[in-house]
C-alpha cells in the first residue's frame, strides 16, 4: 500500500443541450464543469478510519480492527458492481448510522464504505486512512457533485491499495490515468453512484472520470470528438476525454461560462412527468418539440467537433442561437420557471445568451462568454445576477476529467479548505 499523501480532484457536470428530450431517446450532450471536488488521502497509523466532509457537516471515524472483524461476505455476493437494496442496509449497520441521520449524509457515508471495503478488502489489512473530501459545486443542484465525490473517492481507494499507479511523477503539478485505469476508476465510481441514488443513468460518474464532452442515448455513452480525432465511439478510446499518462489529445474546446443557481428547488421526477404528459395530450406539438431539440444537439455536436483548437467567432454565434433556440423549447415543454426567465433577461440586456440546465423549474442556467468579452462586463453580469439572489460562478465547461495534484499545484483557497474545514 502507499504511503505518500494524495490529492485528487473531479470535475461536476452540466446538461448542454437535451434536458427531457434525452428521456424520450433524443441526444443529450454533457460536459465537464471546472468546479470541482478535491479529496486528500493520508494513511496514517492510528487504527482509525476517519471521513471528513465539511461542506455537509461530517465528521465520521471507524475503528479499522472493529471493521476488520465484520462479516464482509455480503460484498461477495454475487457481482461486487450491483450493490443491492439489500447489500445497502447491510453497510448502514456496519456504518452504524443513527436512525435520525440526514438522508444526504447518510448515503454519502454509505457510499464511502462501499467503496473502502470493498476496494481495500484486498489487502492484508484494510489501511487506516485520513480523508478529507471539499467541493467547489453546490450539493443538490443537479451538477453532479455526488458523481464527483464517488470518482474521487474510487481514484484514491485504487490508487491507495496500488489497484492503479499514481501517475504522478517528480516534477509534475498535475497529472491523468491512462485509458484502462480510468476505465476501472469509472466502473467504481458508478457503484458509488448506484449506492447514491439507486439506479443512475451512468452520465455523471462517466463526466467525471473522463472530461470533456459526452454525448448521452438510450444508455449508450459516447464521446464529442474534434475533427482531427478518429471516429471511435467507444469513451474508454477517447484520450480527449481522459489521456495516457498525461498527454492530452485535441477534443472540443473548453468554453468559458457563468454558471448561475437559482436556488429555486426543482423536483426532477415532476417535471420529468409533466413533459410525458404534455407529449400525452398534445403529441403533435411536443414530439416535433423533442426531435427539434434533438437536432440542437445533433448541431451543436457537429459544431464543437468544429471548432478544434481555433474557434471561429461565426461558431460562437450558432452556439448562441443554439443555446436561445433550446430555451425557448424548454419554455414550451413546461420545464422553464420565472427565476429561469429573469436569469435569460438580465443576461439578454448585456448581449449574452443563457439556458436552464438540467430538469429546470428552478435550478440552474449557464451563459455562454465569447472570447474577448472585457472583465469588467463579466463582473457586472455576475453582479446583476448576484443582485437577483442567486448565486454565480465564473467558470468553464470541457474541463479534465479525474486528476491528482501534487501538494504545491492546488489554488490557496482549496489548499486552506483542505487543511483547514
Amino acid at each position: 500500500m502507499l504511503s505518500e499523501v494524495l490529492l485528487v480532484s473531479a470535475p461536476g457536470k452540466v446538461i448542454l443541450h437535451g434536458e427531457h428530450a434525452v428521456v424520450h431517446g433524443k441526444v443529450a450532450l454533457a460536459v465537464a464543469l471546472n468546479l470541482r471536488t478535491f479529496l486528500r488521502l493520508q494513511p496514517h497509523s492510528n487504527g482509525k478510519v476517519d471521513l471528513s466532509l465539511p461542506n455537509i457537516g461530517i465528521k465520521w471515524a471507524w475503528d479499522v480492527a472493529r471493521l476488520q472483524l465484520l462479516d464482509t461476505s455480503f460484498l461477495e455476493q454475487g457481482d461486487a458492481t450491483t450493490p443491492t437494496p439489500e447489500l445497502v442496509e447491510k453497510l448502514k449497520e456496519v456504518a452504524g448510522l443513527p436512525d435520525d441521520c440526514a438522508v444526504t449524509e447518510s448515503l454519502a457515508v454509505l457510499a464511502f464504505l462501499y467503496l473502502y471495503l470493498s476496494i481495500c478488502r484486498k489487502q492484508r489489512a484494510l489501511p487506516s486512512l485520513d480523508i478529507v473530501v471539499w467541493s467547489e459545486l453546490p450539493h443538490g443542484a443537479g451538477l453532479g457533485s455526488s458523481a464527483a465525490y464517488s470518482v474521487c473517492l474510487a481514484a484514491a481507494l485504487l490508487t491507495v491499495c496500488e489497484e492503479i499507479p499514481n501517475p504522478l511523477k517528480d516534477g509534475d503539478r498535475v497529472n491523468r490515468w491512462t485509458k484502462e485505469d480510468l476505465e476501472l476508476i469509472n466502473k467504481w465510481a458508478f457503484q458509488g453512484e448506484r449506492v447514491i441514488h439507486g439506479n443512475p443513468s451512468g452520465v455523471d460518474n462517466a463526466v467525471s472520470t473522463w472530461g470533456g464532452a459526452l454525448r448521452y442515448q438510450q444508455g449508450k455513452i459516447s464521446s464529442l470528438k474534434s475533427k482531427q480525432e478518429s471516429t471511435t465511439s467507444c469513451v474508454p478510446d477517447d484520450a480527449a476525454l481522459g489521456s495516457r499518462n498525461g498527454e492530452m489529445k485535441l477534443g472540443p474546446p473548453a468554453l468559458q461560462i457563468l454558471l448561475t443557481n437559482t436556488k429555486v428547488p426543482r423536483n426532477t421526477r415532476t417535471l420529468v412527468a409533466g413533459v410525458r404528459n404534455r407529449l400525452l395530450k398534445f403529441p403533435e406539438i411536443v414530439a416535433p418539440l423533442l426531435t427539434s431539440i434533438d437536432a440542437i444537439s445533433l448541431e451543436c455536436e457537429r459544431v464543437l467537433g468544429e471548432m478544434g483548437e481555433a474557434p471561429a467567432p461565426e461558431q460562437y454565434l450558432v452556439l448562441e442561437e443554439l443555446i436561445d433556440m433550446n430555451q425557448h423549447h424548454l419554455n414550451a415543454l413546461g420545464v422553464g420557471h420565472a427565476s429561469l426567465d429573469q436569469l435569460c433577461q438580465v443576461t439578454r440586456a448585456r448581449g449574452l445568451h443563457s439556458k436552464l440546465t438540467g430538469a429546470g423549474g428552478g435550478g440552474c442556467g449557464i451563459t455562454l462568454l465569447k472570447p474577448g468579452l472585457e472583465q469588467p462586463e463579466v463582473e457586472a453580469t455576475k453582479q446583476a445576477l448576484t443582485s437577483c439572489g442567486f448565486d454565480c460562478w465564473e467558470t468553464s465547461i470541457g474541463a479534465p476529467g479525474v486528476s491528482i495534484h501534487s501538494a504545491t499545484s492546488l489554488d490557496s483557497q482549496v489548499q486552506q479548505a483542505l487543511d483547514g474545514l
